[in-house]
């Protein structure tokens, strides 16, 4: 764009003839000059401008930070189907505003929010058995960590991702997922995710038949666990003590031998016991009907037939499941089908009972998601 302007002699900026102050043209200066720094001021000005322009304030993203934090809370004990809409709701109003501009710092804001969000989205996903769109909101998830260089968003988009591989049955990958993640679940901000992370490769390594190392690990995942912080956010981001009991607990079942039998039983009534004991908003269903199905596993393994039908009453008065909690309990219905087992009536019924409620897709009253 070509401005065309007045000399500052022209406008009586200064008296023609005077010497012109620092930086500036003399009179009589060449117009083409005068005119290539009256358009370099426009442009400075032009900047100043631009920079200045903004379509969110402190307030916004300040609502955006009470909204995370109210998703994340509810979304451990409310049901997904209304979870779903309004974590929709919130991360299309954050997409519009990347759309548009911000200062750099707000820009960066507004991704954590993004990613925080995309987390919930997939978490949603996964529990609804839709794995390619978690796999999907978790890149998402990935790429808003990178842009915004924020490093407990980073360590739990692999914690996820981790989770995600482990129920899809790939354990290595799983496993090497949450020992990636590890780099980032340092410093402040980071909270709980490092004992989630060493928990989470524990039950991997323990589920692809490492037992040496996934033994090491949970007693890594506990010395975390007493060197953790403050996690930045509540509910669903957080991994609470009862949940590492959980973890423990499938941990060592999945290693065997009388011994950790005997010790995943404990790890699975302690989750059992934190769960009950904890406030009702904080009490996760999913993870307490996990504890549950562990102990039903854990007493089969000891021979403890009767006491493992017990064990699940609690899960079969739930009004629907996520897919995870569906594949325990068909790998549970699987172990009754098969020696020494099948032939005990108590284990007969139990099967009967287990496929009675598993005929039902998880959450398939949902109408949120395709599925």
């Amino acid at each position: 764009m070509v401005f065309q302007v007045a000399s500052e002699a022209e406008l009586g900026l200064y008296p023609k003839g005077a010497a012109a102050p620092e930086g500036r043209p003399a009179a009589g200066a060449p117009p083409g000059d005068v005119r290539s720094l009256a358009a370099d001021t426009e442009l400075s000005a032009r900047l100043t401008r631009h920079a200045a322009e903004t379509n969110v304030n402190a307030l916004v993203l300040e609502e955006f930070d009470a909204d995370v934090e109210r998703l994340a809370r509810d979304f451990v004990s409310r049901p997904l189907s209304l979870m779903v809409p309004e974590i929709r709701t919130a991360r299309t109003e954050v997409f519009r505003l990347l759309e548009g501009r911000q200062h750099p710092r707000q820009t960066r804001h507004l991704y954590v929010v993004a990613g925080w969000l995309s987390g919930l989205a997939a978490h949603a996903s996964l529990d609804l058995g839709h794995r390619s769109a978690a796999a999907t909101h978790a890149r998402t998830v990935v790429q808003c960590a990178e842009i915004s260089e924020h490093s407990p968003l980073r360590a739990w988009a692999r914690s996820f991702q981790s989770l995600a591989a482990y129920w899809a049955g790939e354990y290595r990958r799983a496993g090497d997922l949450a020992q990636a993640g590890q780099s980032e679940g340092r410093g402040p901000g980071t909270g709980t995710i490092k004992a989630r992370l060493l928990s989470l490769e524990a039950r991997a390594r323990a589920a692809e038949g490492d037992n040496h190392s996934a033994l090491r690990i949970l007693a890594l995942a506990q010395e975390a666990r007493g060197a953790a912080g403050r996690d930045e956010l509540p509910g669903v981001f957080t991994f609470p003590e009862a949940k590492q009991w959980t973890y423990a607990g499938t941990t060592l079942l999945a290693v065997g031998g009388d011994e950790q039998i005997r010790h995943a039983i404990s790890a699975s009534d302690r989750a059992v016991e934190l769960y009950r004991a904890g406030p009702e908003g904080d009490r996760s269903p999913g993870d307490l009907h996990a504890a549950h199905l562990d102990l039903a596993t854990a007493c089969l393994a000891s021979g403890e037939i009767e006491g493992a039908a017990a064990k699940p009453s609690e899960v079969f008065t739930a009004e629907g499941y996520t897919a995870s909690i569906t594949i325990r309990l068909r790998n549970l219905a699987a172990l009754l089908g098969s020696e020494p087992y099948r032939g005990a009536q108590s284990a007969v019924d139990l099967r009967a009972h287990i496929h009675e409620v598993t005929v039902r897709p998880a959450l398939a009253s949902n109408p949120t998601e395709p599925r």
